[in-house]
């Protein structure tokens, strides 16, 4: 038997799981899901309801090929929904748990073998007869063939000009999504970032203390930008463009590029033409050098975010008509120090003019997105996978060090049969990887690859099992 053991609990973990359901027969697909509920995950586990998914609803779904969409499911519950609405990602995540056990039904059905633990790995060791030992909770081992890491957002590191006193203070927060630890309402609030986790935290903290006043702070004070209320029509040249950028030698050629269609097609919405880059991000990506993608990262990440990962427009007009009404206040501004107990005390560099000020606040929420430095970050299981060689971190801090399919590279720099990642884990491999379609699309591939492989009765991984 060539069992399976897929790790992690949220979106891009239920997504391997299911599609491995309905696609593996070669032996038991382990779910080792953590103390969260199964699928949900950090993304989709929120009970406010002004939390909204930055994709259209038409564009949701769980898996390659479902028997009912996001659009049907949402409607019994809210009545008539559109396939261009931006719907509450809480929906999403109920949607995530009736697919997957939809799935769950129709394996059960078919005689598929399956399990699903509720604890965490937390190690995962290379066999010397080939597979993987799987440590689940204090003592429970699991003999597979393969692993699928699907781990998903890391826990926020503090930044580092955050002191040991303002943490042990209890008025910085570093979890975003429990503003219900802070009973106490406070005065002023600050959020430190400004895409789209910090929209959703102010979108919170707005609510919950309506008589707080509210700032964010970012080096860059740029909000995501906003999607358009209906769906553009696609850019006609967008091919014409595509094939321009795979042709750049990097990402100041590639901006002209995109300044010159925007010139060119001034009736065009530049969104469309950011949207038409979405099938060939991840060739851009992989195409550039070690220092392509450096400079990318120091000059043009922040502006490359924003347009990308949009606002829903009802995201957008709520931010917006705070700081109209002058209750949000937006400071572009480096962090220099976060010190005190309450109020904490924070001294900004003003980007425009380098002055450096310091303000206070009752309550700091950081909400600074993604963090994918593995190497700098306390989870248990990648740690160890670290510290024996079975995983490298990516030179640039985007996660691990993969093949294109999704394989690891170990710390010789070979390929490790039957050790893979999906989502936010292969971002210095793909970049973008993170959103539902494109982490929906890799857990089919995965799903296919291996049970062709289980089929034929041995691994069809890259290079080194004899080595």
């Amino acid at each position: 038997m060539a069992d399976i053991a897929v790790i992690g609990g949220g979106a891009a973990g239920a997504a391997a799981f299911g599609e491995l359901l309905a696609q593996y027969d070669a032996g038991t697909v382990h779910w080792i899901v953590g103390q969260q509920a199964p699928g949900r995950g950090v993304a989709y586990a929120t009970g406010d309801d002004r939390h909204l998914l930055n994709v259209r609803a038409s564009g949701m779904g769980v898996f390659h090929e479902h028997a009912e969409d996001f659009i049907q499911h949402a409607s019994r519950q809210l009545g008539q929904v559109k396939g261009t609405d931006f719907l509450p990602r809480r929906l999403f995540g109920d949607f995530i748990q009736a697919q997957v056990g939809a799935r769950i039904d129709a394996a059960r059905r078919a005689g598929r073998s399956f399990r699903i633990h509720p604890g965490s790995a937390r190690e995962v060791l290379a066999r010397a007869e080939g597979g993987y030992a799987v440590r689940v909770g204090a003592d429970r081992w699991l003999d597979v063939s393969r692993v699928v890491l699907a781990i998903g957002a890391l826990s926020q590191r503090p930044l580092r000009t955050v002191s040991t006193t303002a943490l042990a203070g209890g008025a910085y927060e570093l979890d975003p999504w429990r503003l219900d630890r802070h009973p106490k309402p406070p005065r002023r609030i600050v959020v430190i970032g400004t895409g789209l986790t910090a929209v959703d935290t102010l979108l919170s903290a707005a609510v919950r203390w309506p008589h707080a006043e509210l700032i964010a702070v970012s080096r860059h004070g740029l909000w995501p930008f906003t999607h358009s209320a209906l769906p553009l029509a696609p850019y006609a040249r967008q091919e014409e463009l595509n094939q321009a950028l795979l042709g750049s030698c990097g990402p100041a050629q590639m901006l002209r590029h995109v300044r010159r269609a925007m010139a060119d097609a001034p009736e065009t919405d530049w969104r469309s033409l950011v949207d038409g880059m979405r099938p060939i991000n991840a060739l851009l990506w992989q195409g550039m050098s070690h220092a392509r993608r450096r400079q990318f990262l120091r000059h043009a990440r922040w502006i490359w975010e924003a347009a990308r990962h949009r606002m829903a427009p009802a995201s957008g007009e709520a931010i917006h008509q705070w700081q109209e009404e002058g209750r949000l206040q937006v400071l572009a501004s480096r962090v220099l120090d976060v010190d005190g107990t309450s109020p904490l005390q924070l001294t900004l560099r003003e980007r425009a003019t380098q002055l450096v000020t310091t303000i206070e606040a009752d309550l700091v929420i950081q909400a600074t997105g993604l963090d994918t430095a593995v190497a700098y970050g306390a989870h248990e299981l990648l740690a160890q996978l670290l510290r024996d060689g079975l995983a490298v971190a990516d030179p640039l801090q985007l996660g691990v060090s993969a093949q294109a399919d999704g394989q690891l590279v170990d710390a010789r720099g070979a390929p490790l049969p039957g050790l893979y990642a999906i989502g936010s884990l292969l971002r210095g491999n793909l970049w973008e990887c993170t959103a539902m379609p494109e982490i929906r699309a890799a857990a089919h591939r995965l799903a296919v690859q291996l049970a062709t492989a289980g089929r034929a009765g041995g691994p069809r991984e890259s290079a080194s099992e004899g080595s």
